[in-house]
């Protein structure tokens, strides 16, 4: 089973370690702009910072639960790019909200897509498993076959 999930393992400690480096960020900008804890906000520039990581920490919990689901019920090599691609438009969309409010626009709407296809694939993995171990019907398996009659 372990083998099964290395690489969804190894996304999952990627997307830590980019949720740590978004907290530094966080730490590096209270220092470099006055904020001290237990203050939310100060300079615009503070604030963009602040909101990114918050913005990133609140979805991380979705993001890994869809990860994890869709790469158990349907497909470890697609859910773990998908989370690859999630991660990337996660930074751009930190990297563009510290530089301006506008810049995380681009990147939001992409990691958005990408989790919505999380949702769909692990929602399809789901249906499937349920009706393969449940109903003892391997849709696949009969689509396959049926389009083979075709």
């Amino acid at each position: 089973m372990l083998e099964d999930t290395v690489v969804l393992a190894a996304v999952t400690v990627l997307a830590v370690l980019e949720q740590a480096y978004f907290s530094l960020q966080v730490i590096y900008a209270r220092r470099k702009y006055s904020v001290s804890p237990p203050a939310t906000s100060g300079p615009p520039e503070f604030d963009r910072i602040f909101r990114a990581q918050a913005n990133c920490s609140e979805y991380f919990p979705i993001f890994i639960t869809l990860l994890w689901t869709s790469g158990v019920f349907l497909s470890q090599a697609l859910s773990s790019l998908c989370g690859l691609l999630y991660l990337y438009g996660r930074f751009l969309y930190f990297r563009g909200y510290s530089q301006s409010s506008l810049g995380r626009l681009a990147p939001l709407y992409f990691s958005a897509r990408v989790l919505w296809t999380l949702i769909a694939l692990s929602c399809l993995g789901v249906v499937l498993s349920f009706f393969r171990v449940h109903l003892n019907v391997d849709v696949l398996h009969e689509l396959g076959s049926a389009l083979r009659l075709v």
